[in-house]
């Protein structure tokens, strides 16, 4: 991340120009919560890949900024809207924006993002507009069918592993990838490197989401940032349990399915990850994790542009997997 530095600093002074112009708008009631969730901060990782998208080509990442701006508001909409639908207390060790106001201001105040999140994109020149507003609006409705796909899970009986990574794609990958094409638009670059861009930070998307299951279930507490283990206690269909139904035999699955009802939320997982053991899960889906990662690294060794900033943007995905390059 070190050597993305500057752009980093290019982007948050953009966002900085942008709350600032916030501060002057009424009512306080429908700005202040989005001024509050921009601020909590974060890595910043997808406008940082639509600058990365158009520096790649050599151009100015100056160019990609508003398209930056543009999916850092769609990301933190999202999130807004995504901790009403999980009733979630807290984002980032803050109170969630429906919980520091109350929900109907959340979303309204949501509903605001989204649309300004296509608004700031207007001051592109005609042809690239066109190409970014189709790409926004498709990425866009795939992060709410994933998002309705990740709630029909909690109820729906037979999900499939495929299913699983399905969600996924639309729910996570897809805005990566959108990012970086973004970035690659902007750039004035040809089709054929736009879509291998996307579909390289569509599939570390997919990867990063698979090694964040694996690591929900065995991660260290102190490094991991989050409770350990809290997929399995709520019960949630991720690679790793589905997985494991799969490939359980009859009794794994009486087992399996006997642990996702037990109260003492410690003899869960302890007895949830016997169950993977036995079959292997955190091999399988590290496994699954790395075909992703391996189609990712195909597709940015297919784009034509410096081989020194393709290295380094290899390094970031790298870094973003937990991984050595």
């Amino acid at each position: 991340m070190e050597n993305y530095k500057p752009l980093l600093e290019l982007f948050n002074a953009h966002l900085n120009s942008y709350l600032k112009e916030l501060d002057k708008k009424q009512p306080r009631e429908l700005y202040d919560p989005e001024n509050y969730i921009l601020s909590l901060g974060g890595k910043r990782i997808r406008p940082l890949l639509a600058l990365i998208g158009c520096d790649l080509f050599d151009k100015n990442p100056s160019h990609s900024l508003n398209a930056a701006l543009s999916v850092e508001l769609f990301h933190n909409f999202s999130l807004i809207h995504d901790d009403i639908l999980d009733k979630a207390p807290l984002r980032r060790g803050m109170p969630t924006v429906h919980s520091k106001w109350n929900t109907d201001i959340a979303i309204l105040s949501g509903d605001v993002m989204l649309v300004k999140a296509f608004d700031v994109l207007k001051n592109y020149e005609a042809t690239k507009l066109s190409s970014l507003l189709n790409l926004f609006a498709s990425t866009s409705i795939e992060v709410c069918e994933g998002q309705q796909m990740d709630m029909n899970f909690e109820t729906q009986q037979n999900v499939s592993v495929n299913d699983y990574l399905q969600m996924i794609t639309y729910k996570t990958a897809v805005l990566l990838g959108c990012s970086l094409k973004m970035g690659a638009i902007c750039a004035e670059a040809d089709t054929e490197n736009q879509n291998h861009l996307y579909e390289f930070g569509k599939h570390l998307g997919i990867a990063f989401q698979l090694m964040d299951d694996v690591l929900d279930a065995y991660a260290d507490d102190g490094k991991f940032g989050k409770q350990v283990g809290g997929d399995i206690i709520a019960n949630k269909k991720t690679f790793l349990l589905l997985k494991a139904f799969e490939l359980a035999d009859a009794a794994q699955k009486n087992n399996l399915t006997a642990l996702l009802n037990e109260k003492d939320s410690t003899l869960k997982v302890k007895g949830v990850l016997n169950v993977y053991d036995q079959l292997n899960i955190k091999n399988i889906s590290e496994k699954e994790a790395d075909i992703h990662t391996q189609e990712a690294l195909k597709h940015l060794k297919a784009v034509t542009a410096s081989e020194s900033k393709k290295k380094e943007l290899e390094r970031l995905a790298m870094q973003l997997l937990n991984r050595q390059s």
